[in-house]
């Protein structure tokens, strides 16, 4: 018997096999794709997060926020770049310390429509209510000295910036309050407050925006 048997096809080499290069072209284009998501996950650009809680309303400037650098990847379009910071801004939700600055967090001044009061509440406030907790006034009409009517909600969505309670005997356990409200409810507020009708701030459903 001959080396070489008639009519025995030579093998082909694998190189010349269309699947062997298909199968190198899904490899080389596997590797590359995982380079891809790696190497952006690494990328990081610099955003705003809040060095203390601001709420709805609020000015927001420099020394209100840090500037951090974190990976965003397709999300950083969503957040407010260090570069973008300009005059005339002001909080439309309530900004955690911490948290990063999102572009829908914040606002044109103008087109603002809180703005904020201190008033005074008749009895003291939970220990939980701090700057951010979202809030409902309770006013009650004086009928007479020493007299007042039913109360009734006075406004019905608040935010606390600050609060200062009075622990001592004199001053009852009230406590006193700088509030944002919707500029809308600023007349009935200033009323409730001018004709001495007794303020009551308590929480509302869910405490804090």
């Amino acid at each position: 018997m001959s080396a070489t048997e008639p009519g025995r096809r030579r093998p082909r080499g694998f190189w010349s096999d269309t699947r062997f290069f298909l199968g190198v072209v899904l490899v080389i284009a596997s590797v590359a794709g995982v380079w891809f998501v790696v190497s952006a996950a690494r990328q990081t650009s610099p955003v705003y997060a809040a060095t203390r809680t601001i709420v709805p309303g609020e000015a927001v400037g420099a020394d209100d926020l840090r500037a951090v650098d974190v990976a965003l990847g397709t999300l950083g379009d969503a957040y407010l770049p260090a570069e973008a910071l300009s005059d005339g801004l002001v909080a439309t939700r309530t900004i955690p310390t911490g948290e990063l600055v999102a572009r829908s967090a914040v606002g044109d001044a103008g087109a603002s429509t809180l703005t904020t009061v201190v008033l005074r509440s008749a009895v003291d406030v939970p220990a939980a209510v701090e700057a951010g907790t979202v809030v409902e006034v309770w006013s009650a009409p004086l009928k007479e000295r020493g007299v007042y009517d039913t109360p009734r909600i006075l406004v019905a969505d608040a935010t606390v910036v600050s609060v200062t309670r009075d622990d001592s005997m004199i001053g009852g356990g009230a406590a006193t309050l700088e509030v944002v409200i919707p500029r809308s409810d600023v007349p009935a507020t200033l009323t409730a407050m001018s004709d001495e009708s007794a303020l009551s701030v308590v929480p509302s459903a869910g405490g804090a925006r």
